[in-house]
């Protein structure tokens, strides 16, 4: 598994819970032991030593410290600094336990509270952990793209049309590509000065990966909007955007909670390139609207 840290600018302690949520699926079972730990109770293995959350958690020092430097820490120390500020976010209210699992005999008002706090998570995690210079950077291209292709599938496809819809409505040409024969042959007209944008939350979906690979073998420049940034996807992405997810259930399937997460990326992304092209844009997106009134509006005879 390939470990990086950034010594320089270590996860603030509101975005270590991200963290822990989006790279533990991802980790060796000991890694996990020792994430599901400092996620579950960020106060007390704040009190621990190195040897002494090793001993908790069964693994070996070692271990704890390739988790730290996996979830963006130099070392233990720097990751038992942010483990008390979460904890102290945590005692002030300002960032409350996860919440149980949906069980199938809950009452519906409580599947609304559970549901609404796990989307309420979902994004401020994937806000916590965006990169805003990979985001400002896929903002500069997909600005200045002669054509934008998306690539998709499963519910990760309506998230890709939602994006195309979007960007064709202040005059950008996009087009999202749900069948994976044609997103290859698509791909294969890219070349510099187009943007291919692969959505994929597990970052493994091959037919997701292959026209980005082919896209980004013909010259254009590659974005990968993903759950799993150490995923295959990535090698053929010039900027990958992370995503958050709530944790998966039997009620409530990885495709369902890392929905919320891909909308906020594509709606960051969507807004940051209408900012560039303001001019451009402001007028198209007004044309649409004026376009879509009239439809709405009965005509006379």
């Amino acid at each position: 598994m390939k470990e990086s840290f950034n010594a320089d600018s270590p996860p603030a302690p509101a975005a270590l819970a991200a963290k822990v949520r989006t790279l533990a699926p991802s980790m060796t079972r000991s890694m996990q032991r020792v994430a599901e730990a400092v996620a579950g109770d960020p106060a007390g293995c704040a009190a621990l030593t190195v040897t002494g959350l090793a001993e908790l958690t069964g693994t070996s020092e070692a271990t704890v410290v390739r988790t730290a430097r996996l979830l963006g820490y130099p070392g233990y120390r720097d990751l038992r600094l942010a483990l008390a500020g979460l904890a102290a976010h945590q005692q002030s209210g300002r960032a409350p336990a996860v919440t149980a699992d949906i069980a199938v005999d809950d009452p519906i008002a409580d599947v609304v509270t559970k549901l609404a706090y796990d989307e309420q998570q979902t994004l401020a995690d994937t806000a916590a952990g965006l990169d805003t210079v990979q985001l400002g950077a896929a903002v500069a291209a997909a600005a200045t793209a002669r054509r934008i292709d998306i690539y998709g599938v499963g519910a990760s496809s309506l998230v890709g049309q939602d994006l195309a819809q979007k960007l064709l409505r202040i005059g950008l040409i996009a087009h999202a590509h749900m069948d994976p024969h044609l997103a290859v042959t698509n791909a294969v007209q890219l070349r510099s000065g187009d943007v291919a944008i692969a959505i994929t939350h597990s970052g493994s979906t091959g037919d997701v990966i292959e026209p980005l690979r082919v896209a980004f073998d013909r010259g254009a420049t590659t974005v990968a909007i993903t759950g799993r940034p150490d995923g295959p996807v990535s090698q053929y992405a010039d900027h990958v955007l992370t995503t958050s997810t709530a944790r998966e259930s039997e009620l409530r399937p990885a495709a369902m909670s890392s929905r919320t997460s891909q909308l906020l990326v594509v709606d960051c992304l969507f807004i940051g390139v209408a900012q560039r092209t303001y001019e451009t844009a402001a007028p198209a997106l007004s044309a649409s609207y004026e376009a879509l009134a009239h439809r709405h509006t009965p005509r006379s005879r």
